[in-house]
């Protein structure tokens, strides 16, 4: 995607949203995730991605792009870049999760609003807002004692 000044603040909404899916994904294996990507087995990794971000996102919110990659060399460390749909309310995001062993990120390739504003800052506020409500409320959740 062609960066103009609302996409650094764009992807960090989005990064923000997204941390625990990535966290829960950097859970699994480096050399699993490669092979899942080499071999082509698009239908596992789906499973996977759905299951990261079940949850936390209303289903169907977060899918696999079905596509990714890998850097990989002797001695160095691993990366895998996923191709994930981010689709909550009135907001379709196609974005590359890239993970690392300490760290992920996340690029935007493409954003599109359903219903878009002349305003730029109100299409963030848009994304922001539907982010938000897509995933699920965690507030007043208590634990219950045994």
């Amino acid at each position: 995607m062609k960066k103009c000044p609302y996409s650094a603040q764009r992807e960090q909404i989005l990064a923000e949203a997204i941390s625990p899916v990535a966290s829960e994904l950097r859970l699994l294996d480096a050399a699993d995730l490669i092979s899942l990507l080499r071999f082509e087995c698009y239908g596992n990794l789906a499973d996977l991605v759905a299951s990261a971000a079940e949850l936390y996102f209303h289903p169907g919110t977060v899918n696999f792009g079905l596509s990714g990659d890998y850097k990989l060399e002797w001695g160095g460390p691993a990366e895998v870049g996923i191709d994930l749909e981010i689709k909550p309310r009135g907001v379709t995001i196609y974005a590359r999760l890239a993970l690392a062993e300490n760290h992920a990120g996340i690029e935007i390739n493409h954003i599109a609003f359903q219903n878009a504003s002349a305003d730029p800052d109100e299409n963030t506020a848009i994304l922001a807002r539907s982010l938000a409500d897509a995933r699920y409320a965690t507030n007043g959740l208590t634990a219950l004692a045994s």
